[in-house]
């Protein structure tokens, strides 16, 4: 736990009736509020069972709550363990946040029971009385708790106003007499702004300042006035400042009025001093003679003087100040938080906890003598040789020598199944036969084919050559290039040469002295009247017919493909329509938000 406390965020502790109308009005709201009596037992069951657990489950939310913030004295610092002692007393505040845990327990085993008991109800109503049964009973431990509730939320109240202290850090604490000064030299020394009045018992709590010396942040705390009398009899405000100087660390600061205007003379302070000196144990101490704006210390009668000497014979420094006149104010700071820091320092030595961490804390043991002989290092004969006996060269490992060339076991066979003794000469033997067929096989004899032979062999080479010609036509003509129209293509294809090769491919001879009759023919006039042909310009190119059409003999069974077409799609249009479950009917007036019971318990529209 850090050495800062906050307690100032705790949470406010409601009373017993805040606590209850929160707990019953969350669980009205976070759980079902309809139930009807037509619904099958164990719905009914499951709906006043949830309810009870939600209530149990909500209370120790808030109890547990409770109970995890506030501090508890045994893991708190032991000042601020004895500061809530005197301030709440420890037993009292103990009981109060016992009888909390014990309220948990206790609504804990009541829901176990009627959730128990909800199992054998066999009717709405019967399950409507367990439930109110448990919340009543829920409910009533809190009443019984009330004042707990009360007493931790006024120990909370206390605690958020108590000033912040870290009892680890560099402190300096006034203390003495009621009116001696303590709180204007708070005043001068920091930016509190404590009340300051003539009469005594003005601080009547710890005030806490801070200021800055030497780049470091210390605080001061200022302990109401101590009056001389045993331990049992002083008050709490007396046993605040008791506590300060019994559990912080800390530099104690006296303080002592040279004018005796506080109604205690120099006499009676000293005593003070020497009653609560056990107090000061492992501290350093000093005594600040305050008001000698009023009277000085060469103004004290001798057998005071020679009180002073005596206290500065034992090594307690007395320094005169004057929180009036700021004289000599400065200097009892820095002398104080001087010896502070030298002491702080040095404990940290002894216990080597510097700054270093870890390294400062390790402890390295060295050997030291135990007498004047000489123990010299023995080493045995064996080891000597050993040592004296030349090593070999390093030899090259050899990565390979515990790897077995020839398993045992090879892809689920043995190998020794398929080793013989003969084995070589059956491989020799195998080897033969190979050869051997090999020879035959490339034996390369002059056949004599007849003439019919031939000409299949000549018909079959001029197949290929012509698949293959067809073949590289198809790819030349697959070649992008640019496109011209469909009839300037057929102009292309239609060329005499290529007329001339199919003709004479089908066995027509088209030469000049064949052709010289019909070019005759041609020349010669027609007589009579020609027939007219209608033809377009140009071609135009065949398009697809749909596919839908593709197939289809005539017009007639096509629309009798489209009724049927029709017919078959309307159990899917019906599944792709919406439907009432997918509508949404915004209500934007719900009856269970705008309509309630009336008063008096009367009447319920549910």
């Amino acid at each position: 736990m850090t050495s800062l406390y906050n307690f100032k965020g705790i949470t406010i502790v409601p009373s017993a009736k805040d606590l209850k109308d929160i707990v019953l009005s969350k669980t009205q709201r976070k759980t079902p509020t309809v139930v009807h009596r037509g619904y099958a037992i164990s719905r009914i069951r499951a709906f006043y069972s949830r309810k009870i657990k939600f209530l149990q489950q909500t209370l120790h939310d808030k109890l547990t709550q409770i109970l995890t913030e506030f501090p508890k004295t045994e893991e708190v610092h032991p000042f601020y363990s004895d500061l809530m002692n005197i301030l709440y007393d420890r037993d009292h505040y103990k009981v109060a946040l016992g009888q909390i845990n014990t309220a948990r327990h206790l609504i804990a085993q009541i829901a176990r029971e009627y959730v128990r008991l909800m199992k054998y109800s066999d009717s709405l109503y019967r399950c409507k009385l367990l439930k109110r049964a448990a919340l009543g009973r829920m409910v009533k431990l809190l009443k019984r708790q009330n004042s707990s509730f009360e007493y931790l939320e006024q120990v909370r109240q206390h605690l958020s106003r108590l000033p912040s202290i870290d009892p680890n850090t560099r402190t300096l604490i006034l203390c003495g007499f009621p009116n001696v000064g303590k709180s204007s030299l708070m005043n001068s020394l920091t930016r509190a702004d404590v009340e300051v009045q003539p009469y005594a018992f003005t601080t009547k709590s710890l005030y806490v300042g801070h200021f800055d010396y030497r780049y470091l942040r210390w605080q001061i705390i200022d302990t109401p006035g101590i009056l001389d009398q045993p331990l049992e009899n002083r008050n709490t405000i007396e046993m605040q400042a008791v506590t300060a100087l019994a559990h912080l660390k800390s530099a104690v600061l006296y303080m002592m009025d040279a004018s005796e205007q506080c109604d205690h003379t120099i006499q009676e302070q000293l005593q003070l001093f020497e009653s609560i000196r056990p107090l000061f144990a492992n501290k350093p101490v000093l005594i600040g003679l305050n008001k000698i704006d009023i009277t000085r210390r060469s103004e004290l009668s001798p057998e005071k003087q020679e009180l002073l000497k005596k206290l500065e014979s034992d090594g307690i420094p007395v320094v005169e100040i004057s929180t009036v006149s700021k004289e000599g104010v400065i200097g009892f700071r820095d002398q104080a938080c001087d010896d502070l820091m030298a002491q702080r320092v040095q404990r940290k030595l002894q216990t080597k906890a510097t700054s270093n961490g870890i390294i400062s804390r390790l402890f390295v043991a060295m050997p030291e003598p135990r007498d004047n002989k000489t123990r010299a290092p023995f080493i045995p004969a064996g080891a000597l040789e050993k040592q004296n006996v030349s090593k070999p060269a390093t030899e090259k490992m050899d990565f390979n020598e515990q790897k077995v060339i020839i398993p045992e076991i090879w892809e689920g066979h043995n190998i020794l199944d398929f080793v013989t003794e003969d084995i070589e000469r059956i491989f020799k033997d195998l080897k033969l036969q190979e050869k051997i067929r090999q020879d035959m096989l490339n034996y390369a004899g002059e056949d004599v084919l007849d003439d019919e032979t031939q000409e299949l062999l000549k018909t079959g080479l001029r197949i290929r050559e012509k698949e293959k010609m067809c073949q590289l036509k198809h790819v030349m003509g697959n070649i992008s290039g640019p496109r011209h129209s469909r009839v300037i293509g057929r102009k292309h294809e239609r060329t005499m040469e290529r007329f001339e090769e199919e003709m004479a491919d089908l066995g027509v001879d088209l030469s000049k002295k064949r052709m010289r009759h019909l070019q005759d023919d041609a020349s010669r006039p027609t007589y009579g009247k020609t027939v007219k042909v209608g033809r377009s310009s140009s071609l135009s190119a065949r398009s697809a017919p749909p596919r839908d059409v593709q197939g289809l003999p005539d017009l007639e069974t096509y629309d009798k493909v489209q009724m049927l077409r029709h017919k078959g799609l309307k159990p899917f249009t019906r599944e792709a329509r919406k439907g009432e479950s997918d509508r949404h009917v915004y209500d934007l007036k719900p009856k269970h938000l705008f309509s309630g019971k009336r008063k008096g318990g009367t009447h319920d529209r549910r």
